[in-house]
């Protein structure tokens, strides 16, 4: 019932999970990329991929921080493990974002350059 519902309507929620070197390759080519973080500060501070904005997504502001982005970009988020910025991801398409894509393994599984605070 579910994929008939999603192709009635349009797959509008469906999450596109990317394993590394796909994310990599895909964000790469992509002039309209934005890459975005949505772990907390101490984790993004510690390790996070080059370039990445930070929109914390247990922050009380993250739903109003989201709404001020361009929805004409392309939004490549992560997190540590793949699963909040699943949520986070899953949240801005419902927010009317058409192209987002998720690291699945998260920055855990990132086989690509990190820079850090320290």
């Amino acid at each position: 019932m579910s994929s008939l519902l999603s192709s009635l309507l349009g797959n509008k929620t469906q999450v596109k999970n990317l394993g590394s070197e796909d994310f990599e390759s895909l964000m790469k080519q992509d002039e309209n990329a934005v890459l975005l973080d949505v772990r907390t500060q101490m984790e993004h501070g510690q390790a996070r991929i080059p370039n990445s904005a930070l929109i914390d997504i247990a922050s009380p502001t993250f739903q109003s921080e989201i709404d001020k982005l361009d929805k004409s970009k392309s939004y490549y988020v992560y997190c540590r493990s793949g699963n909040r910025s699943y949520h986070a991801a899953r949240t801005m398409m419902q927010m009317g974002f058409e192209n987002v894509y998720n690291l699945a393994p998260g920055i855990i599984g990132w086989h690509g350059e990190t820079e850090s605070d320290f």
